[in-house]
């Protein structure tokens, strides 16, 4: 009786161990289901939907309570339902940023190209060309400048630069430079808008004529073409000149260019008239005459000789 009491309290005692065990698998297992499913709701993934849903078999569905069958129903439901309404999500590539523009340092260009030192010199002696490489490499509009060479400087007679005051100079220089970047296709627009703006800024302007192609620059003062360019790449443009440009707010309006000498008059052989000839008629008296023996000396003279001659006769025959 004891073994068979001992036996069945064994056997109570290990239905109730597996009972036990088999709640506890049953808990981890909803756990586990509640953190697939929740994983899943937040990402909206159908394959981790199917993955919870395998985790367990029929059986032990069944097995579950009804509150917990009911919270892991519902679960599955609000997942399908988000998953099956949701879109997908498309990232906007973020489009390359543009390539930044070329450095150009205008010091090693203008001592490279030209020769250019006259014009760089100046630059660099009122720092004007700190200016210009800001303008070149800190904002957007870029830069233009027409560079004189070397010779068009010691080709300058008058005026004179070597008057003019600091502030003068810098205007001067100032001058040679637009604001902006232009090619030299551009330019025909710029010869039918008028006078343009430079750097110096005020009544510093000038102009611009395309004719077949050939750039003239005015400046008043000035009148020059763009015979070369050295460097004319966005955002930098330097173009080669042949005069210095000398504006008309420095040394006032240019002088009126000297009248052309007349031409000398043709003259023309005349004819010979009768007038002519007239007063060269009554012009002849008033012309010494060859002196000529008159009638009566001619005449004293020969008888003079044929005198003498019958004198001579007559002492050879006495």
């Amino acid at each position: 009786m004891r073994n068979r009491e001992s036996v069945k309290n064994w056997e109570e005692s290990a239905s109730a161990m597996n009972d036990n065990g088999v709640k506890l698998r049953n808990q981890l297992y909803i756990y586990n289901l509640y953190v697939r499913c929740l994983l899943a709701l937040s990402l909206s993934s159908v394959g981790l939907l199917e993955q919870a849903i395998a985790c367990f078999s029929t059986e032990e569905l069944h097995q579950m309570e009804p509150p917990t069958v009911f919270l892991v129903a519902a679960l599955l439901v609000l997942l399908s339902s988000s998953a099956t309404h949701a879109q997908p999500t498309f990232l906007t590539p973020t489009p390359a940023p543009a390539p930044a523009p070329d450095h150009v340092n205008l010091t090693d260009l203008l001592t490279v190209a030209g020769p250019f030192h006259t014009f760089l010199n100046y630059l660099e002696q009122t720092q004007v060309i700190e200016t210009f490489q800001n303008q070149a490499n800190n904002t957007d509009e870029g830069i233009t400048i027409f560079v004189p060479k070397d010779q068009a400087f010691s080709s300058l007679k008058k005026p004179s630069l070597s008057n003019l005051t600091q502030d003068q100079l810098k205007s001067f220089l100032l001058f040679h430079a637009l604001p902006h970047y232009y090619s030299l296709a551009e330019f025909n627009n710029l010869s039918k808008v008028g006078p343009v703006n430079t750097m110096a800024g005020g009544q510093y302007t000038m102009n611009f004529t395309d004719i077949m192609g050939t750039v003239h620059v005015s400046s008043g003062w000035s009148n020059t073409k763009i015979s070369s360019s050295v460097h004319s790449t966005d955002p930098v443009a330097l173009y080669q000149v042949d005069k210095v440009l000398l504006p008309e707010a420095i040394f006032g309006p240019p002088p009126p260019p000297s009248p052309a000498p007349a031409p000398a008059p043709d003259i023309a052989p005349t004819a010979d008239s009768p007038a002519s000839d007239i007063s060269e008629k009554g012009s002849s008296p008033k012309s010494s005459p060859t002196p000529s023996a008159s009638p009566g000396r001619i005449n004293f003279g020969v008888l003079n000789y044929l005198g003498l001659t019958i004198s001579g006769c007559l002492v050879v025959l006495l």
